[in-house]
């Protein structure tokens, strides 16, 4: 599906996401037409995504980030439907994940301080449907941190 230029190409963008497409021509020895032809179709097949806005949320003032994995009421027919409609809702929770296992779902959220996750585990994690058990991690330390691909 790709071929070494189109790899070559994603490990330049991996590497500098804002590069101009005449760097990225004169870095894999093509012209820039050539190098936009490819881009429309990697991103026409799926494989580079649309860029997006990436904020640093510690910058903002959000100090606090806790792993919640949470496991659900199985004997409720809609417990998973219900629990990640209403999940979405919890601006704090910055990502979902589902799992096979005893754990369900992880919730990732984010808080400026204590007292703010205090508030929103109590007034809006809590509150969610159908929790049977559920485990807070605190985040200590991130130490890697690389969605880049070994292309």
């Amino acid at each position: 599906m790709l071929d070494d230029v189109d790899r070559r190409i994603l490990r330049l963008l991996q590497a500098d996401p804002a590069q101009p497409v005449p760097e990225l021509a004169s870095a894999t020895g093509m012209t820039a037409a050539r190098v936009t032809r490819r881009l429309d179709r990697l991103r026409a097949d799926g494989v580079l995504m649309p860029s997006q806005a990436v904020i640093d949320w510690r910058a903002l003032g959000f100090t606090v980030e806790v792993s919640l994995r949470v496991t659900l009421d199985k004997t409720v027919p809609r417990a998973f439907d219900d629990f990640l409609s209403a999940a979405r809702q919890v601006r704090a929770v910055i990502e979902i994940q589902t799992f096979l296992g005893r754990v369900d779902v992880r919730l990732s959220l984010i808080a400026r301080d204590l007292p703010d996750y205090q508030r929103i585990y109590r007034e809006e994690i809590l509150t969610l449907p159908h929790i049977a058990d559920i485990e807070a991690l605190m985040t200590v330390a991130r130490l890697k941190y690389d969605e880049s691909l070994p292309l």
